[in-house]
């Protein structure tokens, strides 16, 4: 499984920033090339999203967790 984990950060107070899974292989057609050119999703995840700023991305191989961006 590749997962995609957005850092995110609210418009209205920059300094309020979070991890978010974007989405999985299990739900959507994500390869490790594309998430780390910058997957679609993430693109179209963020236009769903408009109070938040994307701070940067990660992709992550597997079902580990852990935090850092």
């Amino acid at each position: 499984m590749i997962k995609i984990i957005a850092v995110l950060c609210s418009l209205s107070t920059p300094g309020n920033c979070h991890e978010q899974i974007v989405t999985t292989s299990d739900f959507a057609e994500v390869s490790m090339q594309s998430c780390m050119m910058g997957a679609p999703q993430l693109a179209e995840w963020m236009n769903q999203h408009p109070a938040e700023r994307l701070a940067g991305w990660r992709c992550v191989i597997g079902q580990q967790g852990g935090r850092g961006a």
